[in-house]
């Protein structure tokens, strides 16, 4: 069920409340979001995962190197191959963010375009 109108404000005033009181808490809020990985963090992240790859191998090959029947070199290179994953996919914190707009930015938005239908159908009857 959306918001009444009211509600919207008081929504807006409670936010725009907590950004003036604590900007810091309110930007790694914001912050905290995924955003769509670079080319260059997906190529270290595929430059990881293929380390990882030759680390898991050669640790399972050269018995060796193994520590109390444990790959040790392996395990290291399968957390590796793991890291370079998340990396590739996935993009922490390392950009810039963009500011938030507001409502206006909202409309833009596949969800925003569906709410803006909603209340107009729900007004018009």
């Amino acid at each position: 069920m959306p918001l009444s109108e009211h509600e919207q404000r008081l929504l807006d005033q409670i936010e725009r409340a907590l950004i003036a009181e604590d900007p810091k808490f309110a930007s790694t809020v914001r912050a905290g979001r995924l955003r769509k990985p670079t080319r260059r963090r997906r190529l270290q992240g595929f430059v990881l995962f293929v380390l990882g790859l030759v680390l898991l191998v050669v640790g399972v090959a050269v018995r060796a190197i193994w520590l109390a029947n444990v790959p040790v070199v392996s395990v290291v290179g399968f957390l590796v191959m793991l890291a370079g994953a998340v990396l590739a996919v996935t993009s922490l914190g390392g950009g810039k963010t963009a500011p938030s707009k507001g409502p206006e930015s909202e409309r833009g938005r596949f969800g925003g375009k569906m709410e803006e239908r909603f209340r107009r159908r729900f007004d018009q009857d």
